[in-house]
């Protein structure tokens, strides 16, 4: 759902009752539109974080650590300079409005105590975050909007900061039904029940007016004159009571493949039965979790948006190219046909006259000896034109081997391109990004890369692990990662584990030749599955001694040949066993 002025105010109810008073230990901006404030009160220390980003705005406590650049920017600067060591005394929410303002017990640059205010705007694209004086001028905000941007409102330092301007619409924590039947008369009835409450009540997004509907009709979209008036006005009471009470209850929707759906302070009933939904006891917890993989797939997507862009062309061009080498080898494959018209030619040259541009012969090929026609050169004789087919023959034949070796070659670099992307899709951080083209350019793609330098050095740790029988696992984040781990840091009596004829991951299971129980072979084995690109239900894993694995030279990284090995079919971790096997 959007972040609307009903979630401001269940986010607020909880900062004011986990952070009465909160020290401000640390000011952070791990991206361009995002700033964290570490806040700590008695023993409790937590981010605060204000998103103003177009994808996700919000406003949150959070315990989600996150990435931050060497160098702070500049407003992240500033709000150090007037904040750091500054206590946030009081929190209001202007108007019921997407609008939160923080005023914070401070001193000036002469080290006066004095008060500044900050005030974050969660509205869409126009989402800000700014800094005002004691006397609510703007000092300066991380969105600075001139007039050029804006003819209606500014956000300039210097100028007085004037709240946004709002539609005239009810407040939905003033219960008073004389007014709720007043409006719904004179609403259309021709129109959906939704379109009545977003358009009656200021603060409501339109997934909550879905539910609230759908809770009193059964359906969505549904119009006014096909409801139960008193109905649909006793669950809108009980949802506005919600509101007065601050009886939140936190719920995610889960698809079916386990991602986010969405997110509400409520419980969601409208997607219906067949979806998973889970409850939180704080709705810090749930905006962690709803938004920590969008915000990590859209962090990797404006970092590696040339990785993107190179992986996507040189998919396109090797797929041309394989395509144009498959059609040819179809056509080698018309060798044998050339030998067999080359045959029947030398073995009626008696009958056969220079001039003449086809002839019908006895197949004796073909066990029930049709008869056939075959085509001549008229300008050839006819030994030349036996001539002739045996020559396309061996260029079928001379083809069929050359074009067989490409195919191969070309297959294996598409599988690695896979591999590329399948590892970018599982980034978790600019590291991550950062090997990944380091690997690229390592593996002939520098020119596509322009105006990369490679680093000295890049220093990450694979992902680890722990099976039941203590045994620890070692998985690669990218293909060169991969062959550090099976050929410089495993040993040869160590276990390696990757899914059959599947882009994904080196699972080493250090065990210096022991013999694990079978119950390690499959938590590895669906370690294996799991970060790969496998998306079956049932994954095949081969498995071996490292001591097995070869790598070819001049092969790209990642790519290896194996033998001696064993095959389990398994189900990929779930989200609690990585959990539990985790170090």
């Amino acid at each position: 759902m959007a972040f609307d002025a009903c979630m401001m105010r269940a986010v607020l109810t909880e900062f004011r009752r986990e952070f009465p008073e909160a020290k401000i230990e640390k000011v952070l901006q791990p991206r361009n539109d995002e700033i964290d404030m570490i806040i700590h009160y008695g023993k409790k220390s937590r981010r605060l974080v204000f998103n103003v980003g177009p994808n996700a705005p919000r406003l949150q406590l959070s315990d989600k650590p996150r990435e931050n650049p060497l160098k702070a920017p500049m407003f992240c600067m500033l709000l150090r300079k007037h904040f750091i060591g500054a206590r946030i005394t009081t929190v209001e929410q202007p108007g019921f409005d997407r609008i939160a303002e923080f005023s914070v017990a401070c001193y000036d640059e002469m080290g006066y105590p004095t008060e500044k205010k900050i005030v974050c705007e969660i509205m869409g694209k126009y989402a800000n975050l700014i800094i005002l004086d004691k006397d609510s001028k703007i000092l300066s905000a991380l969105k600075i909007i001139d007039f050029a941007a804006s003819t209606v409102r500014q956000v300039l330092p210097g100028l007085k900061y004037q709240i946004p301007a709002k539609p005239d619409k009810l407040s939905p924590l003033e219960i008073n039904e004389e007014l709720f039947f007043e409006r719904l008369s004179a609403f259309s009835p021709e129109r959906s029940a939704e379109k009545f409450i977003t358009s009656t009540y200021s603060g409501i997004a339109t997934q909550i007016a879905h539910e609230l509907t759908y809770r009193a009709a059964g359906a969505l979209d549904v119009p006014l004159c096909n409801i139960d008036k008193k109905r649909f006005y006793s669950i809108f009471r009980e949802w506005q009571e919600l509101l007065i009470n601050e009886n939140y209850a936190p719920t995610v929707v889960f698809d079916n493949d386990g991602k986010p759906l969405d997110y509400s302070y409520m419980d969601i009933t409208y997607y219906g039965d067949g979806m998973n939904k889970r409850k939180f006891d704080t709705l810090s917890e749930m905006l962690d979790t709803y938004f920590e993989e969008k915000d990590r797939l859209e962090h990797i997507h404006q970092r590696a948006r040339d990785i993107i862009t190179l992986l996507s062309n040189a998919e396109a061009r090797t797929e041309r190219k394989l395509g144009i080498q498959r059609q040819a080898l179809l056509d080698a494959e018309r060798g044998e046909e050339y030998k067999k018209y080359g045959d029947l030619i030398t073995a009626n040259l008696y009958r056969l006259e220079r001039g003449m541009e086809s002839f019908i012969a006895t197949d004796y090929y073909d066990e029930n000896c049709p008869e056939i026609e075959i085509k001549l050169d008229s300008r050839l004789s006819p030994s030349q034109n036996a001539q002739k087919m045996y020559k396309l023959y061996n260029k079928c034949k001379t083809a069929k081997q050359v074009l067989s070796e490409q195919v191969v070659i070309w297959e294996r670099e598409l599988r690695y391109l896979e591999s590329v992307r399948e590892f970018l899709s599982k980034a978790e951080c600019e590291q991550d990004v950062l090997e990944i083209r380091d690997e690229l350019y390592r593996s002939g793609y520098a020119s596509k890369l322009h105006g990369y330098t490679p680093p000295k050095k890049l220093t990450s740790t694979p992902h680890r692990f722990r099976t039941s029988g203590g045994y620890e696992l070692l998985v690669g984040r990218n293909n060169l990662q991969n062959d550090s781990l099976t050929f410089k840091t495993a040993s040869k009596g160590d276990l390696w584990f990757h899914t059959k004829d599947i882009p994904g991951s080196h699972v080493i299971m250090l065990c210096d030749g022991e013999e694990p129980s079978e119950r390690d072979y499959t938590e590895a084995a669906k370690i294996a599955a799991r970060y790969s690109k496998a998306t079956a239900d049932l994954v095949a894993v081969d498995y071996t001694r490292v001591k097995n694995i070869k790598k070819p030279g001049g092969s790209k990284p990642g790519f290896v040949t194996y033998k001696t090995n064993y095959t389990a079919f398994v189900h990929p971790a779930t989200d609690a066993e990585i959990e539990e096997m985790k170090r």
